[in-house]
């Protein structure tokens, strides 16, 4: 029996197909965050079904497949007009359908993504539900595809018609038909037989990262022809030809900043140059705010006059120093959960910038949306908001163009790649939440904390990894001047 998850899987890769049913103790485990994608497109699933409110759900807890196959037979031989996770089987494929509702000339077929958009494996998704839901008897009219729009701006209770667009795929989920047959036979061929000779390569990635990834590139080493950043060559030829280590790439076939990467790490070189780091220094000014904003995103927009995947802020911290050899002062803010958090935080984040300062931030580009977001959310403080906005100044500049760079950096420019490089004594690795998405689960799961001992210490871990982010930025200036001399 395959469902049509692992349909899917065999369509990415036969090899990880073989590895789910054979050898599934060498899957990696779930990181949190993709656990906590599942529990939101699980959430999605339920919006989603007051498109067609008045149906009955065929529960998938405490039912074995039989059960949940037996209970769908009942529902349509009593009439049910709309059924949630309506389960089917055939050819030795077991599905479960999202939404099935009986319109005029037939029934019609919902498959639900949290996504924002079609991507191009949906259709197959869809495409073997219709293979199985016709096979089955079930006279399908339509098929559609169920996405949030990001588009829509929530104002009072959410509204399911607005939240999601409806994309008709009935054509190109016929179009597929032709296809499954042959290409469940193959599935079939590769579980029955031995491990698949199958060589890693982009299917590992794409459209999901397979959970035994880790399991098929153990033969990689560290520092390898994947590591190269950017774009330019063609990594995969590369290892097809047998080039995997850092320091076989030839040199010259490269572009300028993967020949320098390639051969700073092949001579564990490091770089400065101080002309053009003193022209960045050159224009810093006093006060000088060190700003680093943490965020969380729904696909459900949590509060009024948000949208789905807007990044809302939740946490700021600040470093500001008003002239080059004064006193570090330091605010930050952490709005407490379960309330829309952007009035607060807006308002404590102005009264600590002084007007006419320089806001610096570690890539901008982000710190400047939210704060243009922010604009819109509060607009008697728009203009000032605006205006830090595209005033602040970007310390990733200066490693972003490998004035500073050092063979350890690896290519990356990122905060947590060049801090623990130039700054040694602020690794990340003693702290509790180690990078952005922890943070954003960590905030979403403060309601969830009944001690109160054990919210203050994930509030605390919370405010220790956003002020390491706008602390390792003074001590970054700090060594950048150090490199301008």
């Amino acid at each position: 029996m395959l469902s049509k998850t692992l349909y899917m899987r065999g369509l990415q890769c036969p090899k990880s197909l073989w590895l789910n049913r054979r050898q599934p103790e060498v899957r990696t485990a779930p990181a949190p965050d993709l656990i906590a994608r599942w529990e939101a497109g699980t959430e999605v699933g339920v919006y989603a079904q007051q498109l067609f409110p008045g149906g009955v759900e065929v529960p998938f807890d405490g039912q074995t497949k039989v059960q949940q196959l037996g209970q769908t037979r009942d529902l349509l031989a009593k009439g049910a007009k709309t059924i949630y996770e309506a389960t089917f089987s055939f050819g030795g494929v077991f599905v479960r359908a999202d939404i099935l509702r009986k319109a005029r000339d037939g029934w019609e077929l919902y498959e639900v993504k949290s996504a924002s958009e079609v991507k191009s494996h949906f259709p197959d998704d869809l495409a073997i539900q219709y293979f199985v839901l016709t096979g089955c008897g079930i006279p399908l009219r339509r098929a559609f595809l169920v996405h949030v729009d990001t588009k829509y701006v929530r104002r009072g209770e959410v509204v399911p018609e607005r939240l999601f667009a409806v994309v008709d795929l009935t054509g190109i989920a016929i179009e597929l038909q032709a296809a499954i047959p042959a290409r469940l036979a193959r599935m079939r061929e590769v579980l029955a037989g031995g491990l698949p000779a199958i060589d890693i390569g982009p299917h590992c990635t794409d459209p999901y990262e397979c959970d035994f990834l880790d399991h098929c590139w153990r033969h990689i080493p560290d520092h390898s022809v994947f590591d190269l950043s950017g774009r330019g060559v063609d990594k995969w030829e590369l290892y097809r030809r047998g080039i995997v280590r850092m320091e076989d790439i030839p040199l010259e076939i490269l572009n300028d900043p993967q020949r320098m990467q390639a051969e700073f790490h092949r001579n564990r070189a490091e770089h400065a140059d101080p002309k053009a780091i003193r022209e960045f220094l050159g224009g810093l000014t006093y006060p000088l705010c060190f700003l680093d904003f943490e965020t969380f995103d729904t696909p459900i927009p949590f509060f009024e006059d948000t949208r789905p995947y807007q990044q809302i802020p939740f946490l700021y911290s600040l470093h500001r120093q008003d002239s080059p050899d004064g006193p570090l002062i330091h605010s930050e803010f952490l709005a407490p959960p379960g309330k829309d958090p952007r009035d607060a935080l807006t308002e404590r984040l102005l009264a600590a910038i002084p007007d006419g300062a320089c806001v610096l931030a570690y890539n901008r580009t982000f710190e400047a949306r939210v704060l243009r977001d922010l604009s819109e959310r509060v607009p008697r403080q728009r203009e000032r908001l605006l205006s830090i906005a595209e005033g602040m100044l970007d310390l990733m500049v200066p490693f972003r163009r490998r004035d500073i760079y050092h063979w350890r950096m690896g290519g990356s420019y990122s905060l947590k790649s060049v801090l623990p490089v130039l700054v040694p004594e602020l690794s990340y690795e003693g702290l509790a939440i180690r990078e952005g998405t922890q943070a954003s689960l960590a905030y979403l799961g403060l309601e969830k904390i009944e001690s109160d001992r054990e919210r203050r210490e994930a509030e605390e871990d919370l405010r220790a990894y956003c002020r390491q982010d706008t602390l390792g930025m003074v001590k970054l200036l700090e060594k950048m001047r150090e490199l301008a001399k």
